[in-house]
């Protein structure tokens, strides 16, 4: 069985973006379980969680929050586990806040981030971090990786079909 993710966001109105993450874990089986704690309104609660998230079986953590979106640093300042961080978009800003908050960690507190808004690839990089140590899950990924090949290459043909004719003088 595979370790699980623990989806963490700053606020309940991110999860119309998470639902992306958990439908991606959902795919491939793996199981997860969703958390709403803010970095500045429920400090401990962070810290506790992220302290404990190793013993509770999480193999990777995906942290997603918007504006100051400190979350997934906060988290990964206390956990050596992976941290995937996913920049929310505002209004302000359209999510760069989040996103250089995010992205520019000190030395020695890496977080991985992905793109604002970019759930479905934080469930995808956390896939491929459990995979390491799963072949079951790490044939999923590779099945699904041919699959998404499969689905280009289909596009292509069909644009090839309609673009690619020669023109007669």
């Amino acid at each position: 069985m595979s370790k699980k993710v623990g989806i963490v966001m700053g606020s309940d109105s991110d999860l119309p973006v998470l639902e992306k993450a958990i439908d991606t874990l959902e795919s491939y089986g793996v199981p997860y379980e969703v958390h709403v704690f803010s970095a500045h309104r429920a400090p401990e609660e962070v810290r506790a969680f992220a302290v404990d998230a190793r013993k509770n079986g999480f193999g990777v953590i995906i942290a997603a929050a918007g504006m100051a979106a400190h979350l997934a640093g906060a988290i990964a300042a206390n956990t050596t586990l992976p941290v995937i961080g996913i920049p929310i978009k505002s209004a302000g800003l359209g999510g760069l806040d989040a996103l250089l908050s995010t992205v520019q960690m000190p030395s020695g507190i890496p977080v991985a981030t992905v793109a604002i808004d970019g759930a479905a690839n934080a469930a995808t990089l956390a896939v491929e971090i459990l995979a390491v140590c799963d072949e079951e899950l790490r044939k999923k990924a590779d099945e699904c990786r041919k699959k998404n090949a499969q689905k280009v290459l289909e596009k292509n043909s069909a644009v090839e079909k309609r673009f690619n004719t020669e023109i007669k003088p």
